[in-house]
């Protein structure tokens, strides 16, 4: 069943006049007419993680919500059709931080400002210029159309007892979904299902790579394991796990003939998160350079020596050895990473390659004092000396020698390796998301490639461009991960064309410029 909504200015110009209009929709000044086509909006659900939840700047807050995508939406339908109030389990305030029975709750943190030194210097920092004061012990009395659950993996929205209070400390129930669970034994999708939805949106999958990436890749790739229960938390789920939890989430939303959009997930390696502390941020003067290169040279000189001197055959120690013998030159050069120890690389580390990933919360400070690259102490000075003056080193100087490397670790960087395990899971998921819409005449937003071009230049809207630069760019929130207000508008603008192009509807966009970005505060830690 199609309906339209005519909105226009001028109504006292053509003699009708109330004082209490039917419709509180905002006037369009263009006259256009808004049809929903065969989509029927009339109770909207959305399900999905924090990107659904409107979650932004490490946490989740008033704003964050009443800006979240699906609450775009909600408005925008609203001007084609008759609508269900479009609700949503509101935090009590726009701290962002959690409580449980009146304490903080450890992990959950006040939101993210920018704050300033005073010296024109920016930096992220909590927020304290309000006490948070949403204790997950006072439930919420529901149903709520927004069904987004921060921290939700794809297997988790159909977990019985993921809103149970008593399972938040072991870390098997979602303190975000305790709050307006229907009950402790409910799951997210019961809840969803329950509301029988004539219309939904699905955006899942992100937190089943995303873990495993913002964690430096310490996690497990679990491609073959298919018991989500054995699973950590920083863990790649099993494609194979992913495509009949989603399937089987699609199928029960469309049942009763809902109409719905599918959303898929970003390349997790095109976000701000991991593209703004560049790998060749080690800047060197000539002098510091040659001192660098002098200190890698003796390094493999002296390990070449050692092998020698345990029987390996010179051609074959100096071979192995020469890996260590890393050049840096005057300007930008790239950090220096500890790997695993391996038999082709005895000393585990290297430099970094030119598509390896430094995750945005890298200690800046500890970067500048040698962290990433050497840290000559007086011990690995001394023994520098004595190579200098032609001594042979002990191994125990030579162990001296070799522990001056400060490679950043595991968790600060996501190797080659570990792009590649993610980017595979993420093109399954993103397969079986494809395949899942077409199956059933479903739309789909390919959030993939729209986050890749905003990464890519940008993309341009009347007034101005948003880009993936960190806390400028406009796109992404202080956390790197989650986008701020106006990145929301961009996706559901993006949402909005593919309903309109499957269900032949003329849903109308929002002004992106309309929705703002981050925070400056200087009420701060």
């Amino acid at each position: 069943m199609k309906n339209y909504r005519f909105l226009a200015v001028g109504l006292l110009a053509l003699g009708i006049v109330s004082c209490e209009p039917d419709l509180d929709n905002p006037i369009d000044e263009t006259g256009d007419v808004y049809e929903n086509g065969e989509a029927d909006f009339t109770h909207y659900v959305a399900l999905g993680n924090s990107l659904t939840a409107g979650y932004a700047d490490n946490a989740l807050y008033i704003t964050g919500q009443t800006n979240s995508y699906p609450n775009i939406l909600a408005g925008q339908f609203a001007l084609t059709q008759e609508t269900d109030e479009f609700t949503i389990p509101y935090m009590n305030d726009n701290a962002g931080g959690l409580l449980a029975g009146g304490q903080p709750l450890p992990g959950f943190n006040n939101r993210l400002v920018l704050a300033s030194d005073g010296a024109g210097n920016n930096s992220p920092s909590i927020y304290t210029g309000m006490s948070a004061t949403t204790d997950i012990t006072n439930i919420l009395e529901g149903p709520f159309s927004n069904m987004g659950v921060p921290g939700a993996k794809s297997y988790h929205l159909v977990a019985e007892g993921y809103g149970n209070l008593a399972g938040v400390q072991a870390g098997m129930a979602n303190p975000y979904f305790v709050r307006f669970a229907s009950s402790p034994q409910t799951s997210v999708m019961a809840d969803a299902l329950a509301q029988d939805p004539t219309f939904f949106s699905l955006w899942i999958g992100n937190n089943d790579v995303l873990g495993y990436a913002t964690s430096g890749g310490v996690g497990v790739n679990q491609a073959g394991n298919l018991n989500p229960a054995t699973y950590g938390s920083n863990d790649i789920t099993d494609p194979q796990v992913f495509a009949q939890v989603y399937s089987q989430m699609v199928q029960a939303l469309t049942a009763n003939g809902a109409g719905g959009v599918l959303i898929n997930i970003p390349d997790v390696t095109s976000i701000a998160f991991f593209n703004t502390v560049p790998n060749n941020a080690l800047v060197l003067d000539a002098q510091t350079a040659g001192n660098l290169t002098a200190y890698f040279s003796a390094v493999s000189q002296v390990f070449a020596g050692g092998l020698m001197a345990q029987g390996v055959p010179q051609e074959q120690a100096v071979a192995l050895a020469s890996q260590y013998a890393i050049t840096f030159n005057e300007g930008p050069n790239r950090f220096i990473i500890d790997v695993p120890v391996t038999q082709a690389n005895p000393l585990g580390f290297r430099q970094m390659t030119e598509d390896e990933l430094i995750q945005l919360q890298v200690d800046q400070s500890a970067l500048a004092s040698g962290y990433g690259s050497v840290n000559l102490t007086a011990e690995v000075q001394q023994v520098l000396g004595l190579l200098m003056a032609g001594e042979t080193p002990t191994q125990e100087q030579a162990n001296i020698l070799f522990g001056g490397v400060n490679g950043l670790d595991d968790a600060d960087v996501l190797d080659s390796t570990e792009i590649s395990e993610i980017q595979t899971a993420t093109a399954s998921f993103n397969q079986t998301i494809s395949a899942v819409a077409n199956a059933n005449g479903l739309a789909m937003v390919d959030a993939n490639a729209l986050l890749n071009s905003v990464a890519d230049g940008g993309l341009s809207f009347d007034g101005g461009t948003v880009t993936a630069t960190y806390a400028t760019g406009g796109a992404f929130s202080l956390d790197g991960v989650h986008l701020t207000p106006r990145g929301y508008a961009i996706v559901a603008n993006e949402i909005i064309d593919q309903i309109n192009a499957t269900y032949g509807a003329t849903v109308p966009k929002v002004n992106v410029g309309q929705y703002g970005t981050i925070t400056l505060s200087n009420e701060v830690q």
